[in-house]
């Protein structure tokens, strides 16, 4: 083999373990989604709200339900 091929192999490795690197960082920092999505209980809070933590929580809940209904509309 040419040192050319060999350096284009090179690249093209250094590529693919560079975007498949990136994918994974990319999945771990985004949130706990698919943890939750495996285990659900592992999400869930037990404990109390603090002041104003309800209000907030529901309101968040309506607007996701809100966003989700739109979306499912389109």
């Amino acid at each position: 083999m040419s040192i050319q091929t060999l350096s284009r192999c090179g690249f093209v490795l250094f590529f693919v373990s560079l975007v498949s690197g990136c994918s994974l960082i990319g999945s771990d920092a985004s949130d706990r989604g698919g943890e939750c999505r495996w285990n659900r209980s592992s999400c869930m809070y037990e404990g109390r709200y603090e002041p104003g933590e309800r209000d907030y929580a529901e309101e968040e809940a309506a607007r996701l339900n809100r966003a989700s209904s739109v979306r499912l509309r389109r």
